[in-house]
């Protein structure tokens, strides 16, 4: 095994820690807020399962990627 092979299985070593530490928990709702950061409105519940871990409402979040003059 080269110095070539050494980086290349320490980058797949990183990668797959970085990948278990992102992963869904089990309950994705749980860590999701209850209420918007920007706004405060409450997310709704189906928001929270569709986008695990969302601190915003909808339109705030659409504002927060799109932003509007």
């Amino acid at each position: 095994m080269d110095i070539s092979d050494k980086a290349t299985q320490q980058e797949e070593l990183a990668r797959e820690e970085a990948l278990r530490q992102i992963r869904l928990p089990e309950n994705p709702a749980a860590t999701s807020l209850l209420y918007c950061v920007d706004c405060g409105a409450r997310i709704p519940k189906r928001r929270r399962l569709a986008v695990p871990g969302c601190t915003r409402c909808v339109g705030c979040q659409a504002y927060q990627e799109i932003g509007y003059p």
